[in-house]
């Protein structure tokens, strides 16, 4: 063969292994092809898809996000190396409520990475609800509850709430009490602190009814004023506590306590309230102290108006 010829025939076979790698290289590129979605809810979605591998070892996620720049992606699945298609799923959680999300199927094998095209899912309404609290709770008689809350939920802003109370014995219906307030951009809400007379059942509803919140049972506990004749007492000799309760419960049982070592609060010796005014009972014991420490009177109620009351805690010093 001449030279020329040889030239040729080289050209031509390089000409050839070009050509056949070419196709080879370009049919091992995976293919990915965006699909539809499922299990949709206000925070959370399954997104669907199909790959063809294309006979080499390939993996594939889905990105997503707010844009069609995504930013968010999920973990890599294997999908094998045949050369059929396979179905290619994932699902993608903490998502705001009614909002689109753009999303697209991604695969890629040693040959290069193919995206599929870009798809949007819309999440659905967070339905409405209510939480509602009252702090402190129980509350002594005479004081007052701060009342709020948050209406959570789309459309959750500039929604009227109103509060409703049913007293105890809780066997009239709900009674609304005073004017509705308006929600904030975030759904809270608040009704300001609330004096009550006697445990009481709250709760509040959206103006047109269709959400309500649980029921908060605030409780009311009778306030134990306490008085002691002497705090620095001679140890043996006797201490005289008195008080009064609000509002008045004669004869409910009182008890004088001492803080024990171990943090609970030990009975020593007690009596029975007696009647006082109108809106008082009254209360008197003398305790012989033969140790210091912190003492206190608890008065024990047992009916549903009212809760036990605690006074407050007096520090007595004894010495020789």
């Amino acid at each position: 063969m001449s030279t020329k010829k040889r030239g040729l025939a080289a050209t031509a076979a390089t000409f050839g292994v070009v050509l056949a790698i070419a196709p080879a290289s370009w049919a091992a590129l995976p293919a990915a092809t965006t699909g539809g979605t499922n299990k949709v809810t206000a925070s959370s979605a399954q997104l669907h898809g199909t790959v063809n591998p294309k006979g080499a070892a390939t993996t594939y996620y889905f990105e997503y996000g707010l844009t069609r720049r995504y930013g968010s992606r999920t973990p890599d699945t294997k999908a094998g190396k045949g050369t059929k298609n396979v179905n290619a799923v994932a699902d993608i959680g903490g998502l705001k409520a009614n909002t689109t999300y753009h999303y697209r199927l991604v695969a890629s094998n040693p040959s290069g990475v193919t995206s599929g095209s870009d798809r949007a899912v819309t999440t659905k309404k967070q339905p409405l609800g209510l939480a509602f609290a009252a702090t402190p709770n129980p509350i002594t008689f005479g004081g007052g509850a701060n009342l709020g809350g948050q209406l959570t939920g789309t459309g959750n802003a500039g929604k009227q709430i109103r509060l409703q109370q049913r007293a105890f014995p809780y066997t009239a219906g709900f009674a609304n009490l005073g004017n509705a307030v308006v929600t904030d951009g975030n759904g809270a809400f608040s009704f300001g602190a609330l004096a009550l007379t006697q445990t009481t059942q709250l709760r509040v509803q959206t103006t047109d009814g269709k959400v309500t919140s649980p029921i908060a049972t605030v409780a009311v506990a009778v306030r134990v004023k306490t008085n002691v004749n002497k705090t620095r007492v001679k140890r043996g000799r006797l201490v005289r506590f008195s008080g009064t309760i609000r509002p008045a419960r004669e004869g409910a049982l009182f008890a004088i306590q001492k803080l024990g070592r171990s943090g609970t609060w030990v009975t020593l010796a007690g009596g029975v309230t007696r009647k006082g005014g109108t809106a008082y009972s009254g209360f008197s014991r003398r305790l012989r102290i033969r140790r210091g420490g912190q003492y206190r009177v608890f008065v024990r109620i047992v009916d549903g108006n009212y809760t036990s009351g605690i006074g407050r805690t007096v520090t007595l010093r004894t010495h020789r």
